[in-house]
């Protein structure tokens, strides 16, 4: 690395598309530009595109996955492409929502976490938090075999996705889990469980 292209005490760094400050982690406003100029897709390919970029950035706002789902449907094998007034509905408020995408914390080790899980029949939804402030948001959509799952089960899969995703956070430290769904709270108490509840 030649010293004459090295930067030092900077107020913030532009790195892979985000912005890096000691506020947090935000969206780069010239990636943001771009998604909005984007026109409607035409195809499949643009889908996909518009997926992958928005996609990118998806750990900035909150049920990503819901939002997209009538886009993501759109690119399934042996799916004819028919744009109708939802796809259009997930476009736009994809693209609202990464304009108004929050400033994410940088998160602190030595301090402990909270876990928000949530599920519903559309996917698993999670955000992660420290000191009132959002760490990272993720979410997923319910795999074929999932959305026949009673809804304890689903907020039990809401919380492994979290538990996955986010272990190289909670491994090791303290952290407060909340999920909405009251009868999690007898799960220890049952002698039998099921293999997905093992």
């Amino acid at each position: 690395a030649k010293f004459s292209k090295c930067e030092f005490w900077l107020g913030e760094v532009k790195f892979l598309g985000h912005v890096i400050s000691q506020g947090g982690v935000s969206v780069d406003q010239s990636k943001v530009e771009v998604v909005l100029n984007w026109e409607r897709p035409q195809s499949i390919t643009e889908v996909r595109s518009f997926l992958g970029l928005a996609g990118y950035d998806r750990k900035f706002i909150k049920s990503f996955a819901q939002i997209a789902l009538p886009l993501t449907r759109l690119t399934r094998k042996d799916t004819p492409f028919v744009w109708n007034e939802e796809c259009e509905r997930s476009f736009w408020q994809l693209k609202e929502r990464l304009t108004q995408a929050p400033v994410l914390t940088i998160p602190d080790p030595n301090r402990s976490f909270v876990l928000y899980c949530d599920a519903s029949a559309k996917g698993l939804g999670c955000v992660l938090m420290q000191d009132d402030r959002v760490v990272a948001y993720a979410s997923r959509q319910l795999k074929s075999h999932e959305e026949n799952y009673p809804t304890h089960d689903l907020e039990l899969a809401a919380i492994i996705f979290a538990l996955k995703i986010w272990r190289h956070y909670l491994y090791g430290a303290y952290f407060e889990l909340y999920s909405d769904h009251k009868s999690l709270k007898y799960l220890f108490d049952q002698r039998d469980l099921n293999m997905r509840q093992r």
